[in-house]
């Protein structure tokens, strides 16, 4: 006689295949919802930062390069802790990427905004 198997999300009773998990695909996909809704929260944060800094550097950036000061950056909501890669030139320039838009930093409050085609 086999044991029934009961749903992790619900307790129901599972019917169907031996290897069935879940009485039903609502239970499994809340299972997995709240399972990987937790994992995510870090990478969620960060991508969102990561989206505005690359919004506003788009924005800001129409010619493909532009000057700007740090407090209109921060004013704009910009997380200089938050970029994808850094670009170190032969003459030792640091370009900090967002995705394909980055910056250079010209002075404490002045910035160089560069469309980058790497």
């Amino acid at each position: 006689m086999s044991e029934k198997r009961l749903c992790p999300v619900c307790n129901d009773p599972i019917i169907g295949r031996i290897d069935k998990k879940f009485c039903s695909d609502q239970c499994r996909n809340s299972f997995n919802n709240r399972r990987y809704s937790s994992e995510n929260l870090l990478v969620q944060k960060v991508n969102r930062t990561l989206k505005k800094n690359y919004s506003i550097l788009q924005s800001l950036n129409q010619s493909g390069k532009t000057k700007v000061k740090r407090s209109k950056l921060l004013q704009e909501g910009f997380d200089f802790n938050y970029f994808t890669s850094i670009y170190t030139t032969q003459k030792g320039a640091s370009y900090h990427l967002c995705y394909d838009q980055g910056y250079l930093s010209l002075s404490d409050e002045l910035f160089l905004l560069i469309h980058w085609e790497g």
